[in-house]
């Protein structure tokens, strides 16, 4: 498995599982993400799990599905809480396999 992707089991990645890793200066984690059923538009698409020292899967964080303003078209997001880490999920490098997703890492906005 490449670091800092997701690769999920379809190119639906509204409603696909998937497993990644995310590899930063501050942590290395496995992921495992899991899509969630809600009919609220405000939901996470999918919890993502990491394990815990003792190897349980933890819920850590979450996907969103997102809409660029400007031009309408759809994105993801994630985050992962105890590390407050934000990504948003794009094609991956040299890929076109859209299963595979790159985690790019964006930092939070400075105050202006």
């Amino acid at each position: 498995m490449t670091t800092n992707c997701i690769k999920f089991t379809s190119d639906d990645i509204e409603t696909a599982k998937g497993v990644g890793s995310i590899s930063t200066l501050n942590f290395d984690l496995d992921i495992t993400v899991e899509p969630i059923a809600s009919s609220n538009p405000m939901a996470p698409t999918h919890r993502v799990l990491g394990r815990s020292p003792r190897g349980k899967l933890v819920e850590c964080g979450g996907i969103w599905k997102k809409q660029n303003k400007d031009t309408g078209s759809d994105y993801f997001t994630l985050t992962v809480r105890d590390h407050a880490f934000n990504a948003n999920l794009g094609k991956a490098a040299s890929q076109d396999d859209m299963s595979l997703q790159a985690i790019i890492p964006w930092g939070p906005k400075e105050a202006a």
